[in-house]
């Protein structure tokens, strides 16, 4: 199934700055895909636009006069229900909390624009605007047609085999990864008390926060990944916008290493160094987990994962927000299980029953 939509994706850009609204809209309409069917200065403008031109997605910045973006997303989302909003923000931690607000507020996604004097010279952000849009309008698209995601059987193969107790559990998400965490490790019992280390495709700032709300709803530590930090059971690194995170081995024991080598798949954070150091160190004895996500990203290491006979867990096209990196792994024959969100920590759970019993 092809993710580029049959009709050009209808895009709304919402920011108050006619500069940033011009290049935006500009490098939205350098892809033949997309359509930019209107533009506002602020909230209040989008929600009266909204009903004459409905839009595929919308980019909605945050802070804007009249009308800012968190109280205009919610009156956007009835005006136009089937939209997927991206909010647009610049990297403060003000802003990060209030686009982690958003995403509980129904928001699907958030890109952080990089100030209006570079905006234009971005090809990063350019690359990545661009990929989300098209990614969150193909999964809207196949949900309007009526047309159902693949079942798991009998054309996605399952890997057998006996898997043992995990002494690491290594977690990759992307687009819609930061609420599927939350639901994920919110719902994880405490008898699965070994390490949990995660790198979501996110700026810097935005996993300062994330790791807050991590903390509050799994009830366990959870802080951004330092450099020689020591993995320990029950406590979750997360790896810090910008920095790859491995494992190493620091005489008895395993420490996190961050680097800011050349990004792999686009991505710095990239789940890749994150799976090969955990497979290199663990064996048999990990876990890896793949959460929703544009892209492959972790495919390659999750192979390497699975041929060391541990569990590669990845969530289903239902429940994710784009079956980009859970379907590469699920495609390639190496999961263990294949399992919409509400499931995955049941089954992480199941897999310590032994050490309960």
């Amino acid at each position: 199934m092809s993710l580029q939509a049959p009709q050009p994706v209808r895009v709304m850009v919402v920011d108050d700055s006619a500069i940033v609204r011009g290049l935006i809209t500009r490098m939205l309409k350098e892809d033949p895909r997309i359509d930019v069917v209107a533009s506002c200065s602020n909230g209040e403008l989008a929600i009266g636009m909204a009903a004459r031109k409905p839009a595929d997605v919308i980019i909605l910045d945050i802070e804007m006069p009249v009308m800012d973006g968190l109280t205009a997303l919610p009156k956007l989302l009835a005006a136009c229900p089937t939209a997927k909003i991206i909010m647009a923000s610049t990297l403060t931690q003000r802003n990060a909390a209030i686009s982690m607000r958003a995403l509980q507020l129904g928001a699907t996604d958030y890109v952080a624009k990089p100030t209006s004097d570079k905006l234009g010279a971005s090809d990063a952000f350019r690359r990545e605007l661009i990929a989300k849009v098209i990614s969150l309008a193909a999964k809207r698209t196949a949900s309007s047609q009526g047309t159902s995601p693949r079942p798991v059987a009998p054309q996605l193969k399952l890997r057998g085999g006996v898997v043992r107790q995990p002494r690491i559990i290594a977690i990759g998400s992307s687009t819609g990864g930061p609420q599927a965490l939350l639901t994920l490790l919110g719902a994880l019992p405490a008898r699965v008390n070994c390490p949990i280390l995660i790198a979501q495709h996110m700026p810097a700032t935005f996993t300062t926060v994330l790791a807050q709300h991590i903390a509050r709803a799994s009830g366990r530590p959870c802080t951004e990944a330092t450099d020689g930090m020591e993995i320990k059971p029950g406590a979750i690194g997360l790896a810090p916008g910008d920095w790859h995170m491995e494992v190493v081995r620091d005489g008895d024991r395993c420490i996190t290493r961050l680097n800011q080598n050349p990004p792999e798949n686009f991505c710095r954070p990239s789940v890749e160094p994150l799976f090969r150091s955990v497979a290199q160190h663990y064996g048999a004895e990990s876990c890896a987990v793949v959460l929703t996500g544009m892209g492959s990203d972790g495919s390659t290491a999750a192979r390497v994962i699975a041929a060391k006979g541990a569990p590669v867990i990845a969530q289903d096209e239902a429940t994710s927000v784009v079956w980009g990196m859970p379907g590469a792994v699920a495609n390639a024959g190496i999961c263990s299980a294949i399992l919409p969100l509400p499931r995955i920590a049941e089954h992480l759970a199941s897999l310590f029953e032994r050490a309960a019993a």
